[in-house]
């Protein structure tokens, strides 16, 4: 669906480009605050991580008491409603407040990326009725102007014509998977890993990386039905077969990956629709030990009986980790893209025709992959999932030593000045382009700084995404869908308070003053801003 001007020229309050999971968040707290929006998309759906890149929410413990934004839990029980209103629930699980259609171990809320799309579509359906949100869909920022430190058009254009549009507005927001705007405005930033006398942190390397960032991977979504499902067998297979990093134990097609914890390689099992559920605490286990129930995205016992023949899965595992190059500032991003999706493929056809079965076979035929789920005629996501982006170079930069329980010395809830929002994940870096492999450390409770949201330089442009003012390491926690989120909410309000004032983010940030203000208006708006005393993991 794309909502188009006549014009090559559109001109609004507020930019936000790329349409994330952070830019949802942001337009809906700029739309809410009457302002005029015009948001860009590349993929065909709103959402980013949460719906093109089909991943469920990775979530805090905490998250059905507190810890997230009014707004994001909002979000959460829709998701929830719709599954009540369209889907025969079987009566315990119609009765469950904490819904989780898919029972899945990663999150209390596992769910079809496609419920998540209707969800976003429905919230924004209003704005765009009214023509105060317009939606360029599919479109690419490609150029933007910028006198005076300040962005005054951002080009953007459709990838499948060229054709090109102008946006003119007061203010921008990145919302982009990989920070696109940053080197397009000019706005200072960092990419990869920082060294560690730069930052400080007990992980950084000793030498800086520019080149060394998370693993993307091309997730899918498959059931296990009668009949034989199996993929043509990839050209290259033999190649992705053969394929083992130094430090994973095993080749990538199998069973093994190293604990992230321990980095120990360790064996994991997948048993094809079980009939009970693992249970488990992620303050102690990752719950990645069996992959079908870890990111199970429906389950058949929340079901009435007989309506679904296979449960349905998601596959965000540590064997589709793409190592081999990173995407950002490289010639060379769309052959890493094309080979990102190549691992997975190959690992698709794998399960299917070599993976060792609990019964002592070889493969599963009936795997069958579900792209209807994800909006695709392939079977794989519309859109890699990016764990991590270009970041600005802002007035506050979190490390590891300001987060991490072990540099620290305490579990307690991390603070900051002019605290916008909150957070927890642990400090999950997952194997990099580098050639590292997992970096997981313990982590507080935390804080969103509102330095970290306003650039060293540029004016008017506020990241609202993965790319605001983390490092390599402390990106590993800062990442996850509540926190991206609560960026953007935060980033939105922020942009809402400065067109009410006359003012730029820097001016706001630098007055203590006016961040009293800024807190009051967030605090309203349901954004926490502070932790009650927990200890993080």
């Amino acid at each position: 669906m794309t909502d188009r001007t006549t014009a090559d020229r559109i001109t609004a309050e507020v930019a936000i480009i790329g349409g994330g999971l952070g830019s949802v968040a942001a337009a809906l707290a700029l739309l809410e605050r009457g302002r005029r929006v015009v948001m860009t998309e590349e993929y065909a759906w709103l959402g980013g991580q949460l719906t093109s890149q089909a991943v469920p929410p990775d979530e805090h413990i905490w998250v059905e008491q507190f810890g997230v934004t009014a707004r994001y839990r909002a979000l959460r029980e829709d998701i929830r409603r719709y599954y009540r209103d369209h889907y025969p629930l079987t009566a315990a699980a119609r009765a469950d407040r904490e819904l989780n259609p898919g029972r899945g171990r990663v999150s209390r809320l596992c769910h079809e990326p496609r419920v998540a799309n209707a969800v976003i579509t429905a919230l924004l359906a209003p704005y765009r009725s009214t023509g105060r949100l317009t939606v360029l869909q599919p479109a690419v920022p490609v150029a933007a102007e910028v006198s005076d430190a300040t962005v005054r058009t951002v080009t953007v254009a459709d990838p499948r014509t060229g054709a090109e549009t102008v946006i003119t507005a007061e203010y921008v927001l990145d919302g982009t998977e990989t920070g696109d705007l940053l080197p397009l405005t000019g706005t200072e930033y960092v990419v990869g890993a920082e060294k560690q006398s730069d930052t400080g942190e007990p992980s950084a390397p000793e030498a800086a990386d520019p080149g060394n960032v998370q693993s993307i991977a091309w997730c899918f979504v498959f059931d296990h039905v009668a009949g034989d499902h199996t993929i043509a067998r990839p050209d290259d297979y033999d190649y992705w077969r053969s394929f083992e990093l130094p430090y994973w134990g095993a080749p990538m097609l199998s069973f093994v990956a190293p604990n992230p914890r321990t980095l120990v390689p360790e064996e994991r099992t997948m048993n094809v629709n079980p009939g009970g559920d693992a249970t488990g605490d992620p303050r102690f286990d990752a719950g990645d030990q069996d992959l079908w129930q870890f990111r199970r995205i429906a389950a058949r016992q929340n079901f009435a009986d007989g309506f679904y023949d296979s449960d349905i899965v998601l596959a965000n595992w540590p064997q589709l980790d793409y190592v081999s190059g990173s995407i950002i500032d490289t010639d060379d991003r769309q052959h890493h893209l094309n080979a990102a999706k190549a691992q997975s493929r190959a690992y698709v056809y794998w399960l299917q025709t070599e993976a060792p079965r609990p019964d002592g076979g070889r493969g599963w035929p009936g795997l069958r992959l579900r792209g209807d789920l994800v909006g695709t005629a392939d079977g794989f996501a519309q859109a890699p999932y990016i764990r991590e982006s270009r970041r600005i170079k802002a007035l506050t930069t979190v490390r590891e030593q300001d987060i991490s329980v072990k540099a620290r010395g305490d579990a307690g809830p991390a603070r900051f000045d002019g605290s916008v929002g909150v957070g927890m994940y642990r400090i999950d870096l997952h194997p990099s382009t580098g050639g590292d492999n997992y970096i997981d450390v313990e982590c507080a409770p935390f804080e969103i700084p509102l330095g970290a949201l306003v650039p060293v330089a540029t004016q008017n442009l506020v990241p609202a995404a993965k790319n605001i003012g983390t490092t390599h390491i402390t990106n590993g926690a800062y990442r996850l869908h509540p926190v991206e989120w609560n960026v953007g909410e935060s980033a939105g309000e922020l942009v809402a308070y400065c067109l009410d004032l006359g003012l730029s983010p820097r001016q706001v940030a630098t007055d203590e003053h006016l961040v009293d203000r800024l807190q009051g208006r967030l605090t309203a708006a349901g954004i926490e801003l502070h932790w009650p005393h927990i200890a993080g993991y």
